[in-house]
């Protein structure tokens, strides 16, 4: 008995030691890594963060499933990018009002230093609690758009001709806004159309997360897929690639530099940063 009581002590003892070393050892492996780039301040420029409002995660036509929504790395490194560097940043959503946050996204395990900074931040769950509706921003007032994605924009940024034709008002806009996204979010620019009619993103070099990923993960259930729809757009799709995508990133900055898009959830800080570069490159 002494004997079985110690091996399942052992068994315990090595589980906890894992599971507290398994943020670790994720973070090694290459999520969420470490920006280690230029960064630069825009004090009185404005951003502007878009979400999903879609919370579950169900094949298309059905309306049970696990919650999701944004993932929470993909606004909140955004987030803290922009007001770090001096910019006043608001929140939108699809539908405006609580932006779903999936539940995953926050376990210990995942969750980033920015995660855990907005656990503790008022100020940023109160734009969350509280967004705008994407159909009554002024999105000419914003020098940056940034389209996060999760599991739930699958479901309604591409599927939203409101968000398209903001991203356009953004493209066409006095400020030369800088546009973009990572993973899903992406999703939200196939939409949006050039003066002649034709799909804006069409020739652009760009990325989204993978199909690959995506099926690695195991959730092809949703209607849209970043790679396959941005491929369908005419985008130059680019990627890089690891033994799992889930640990992989990379990030484009489109030639005319207008466009930024990071592959997934790992690119977020990284976009963020290389967004602001380009306007501060500007000299304005």
């Amino acid at each position: 008995m002494n004997k079985i009581v110690k091996g399942l002590g052992v068994v315990v003892g090595l589980a906890v030691v894992v599971a507290i070393a398994l943020p670790t050892l994720l973070h090694k492996g290459g999520l969420h890594p470490t920006y280690e780039g230029d960064s630069v301040a825009l004090p009185g420029k404005r951003a502007l963060i878009i979400t999903t409002s879609h919370s579950t995660l169900a094949a298309p036509g059905e309306t049970d499933g696990p919650e999701t929504g944004v993932m929470a790395s993909e606004f909140t490194h955004p987030y803290y990018v922009f007001t770090d560097g001096g910019m006043d940043v608001d929140m939108a959503s699809i539908k405006g009002g609580q932006i779903p946050i999936d539940p995953q996204t926050l376990n210990y395990i995942v969750r980033s230093p920015e995660d855990e900074r907005y656990l503790e931040d008022p100020i940023a769950q109160a734009k969350v609690a509280n967004s705008l509706a994407v159909s009554e921003v002024d999105i000419t007032q914003y020098d940056i758009v940034f389209i996060s994605g999760g599991w739930g924009a699958a479901y309604d940024l591409a599927q939203s001709a409101v968000l398209g034709e903001q991203v356009s008002t953004s493209y066409y806009g006095e400020r030369e806004a800088v546009i973009g996204g990572v993973c899903h979010g992406v999703l939200g620019l196939v939409n949006a159309q050039d003066i002649d009619g034709n799909k804006l993103i069409a020739g652009r070099r760009m990325t989204g997360v993978s199909d690959k990923q995506i099926k690695e993960l195991g959730i092809e259930v949703t209607p849209k897929h970043p790679e396959t729809e941005l491929r369908k757009a005419g985008v130059i799709y680019e990627q890089q690639t690891a033994f799992r995508d889930f640990f992989a990133t990379h990030v484009v900055v489109d030639d005319e530099q207008r466009f930024v898009t990071g592959q997934n959830q790992n690119s977020g800080l990284e976009t963020a940063h290389r967004m602001m570069k380009v306007i501060s490159d500007r000299g304005e």
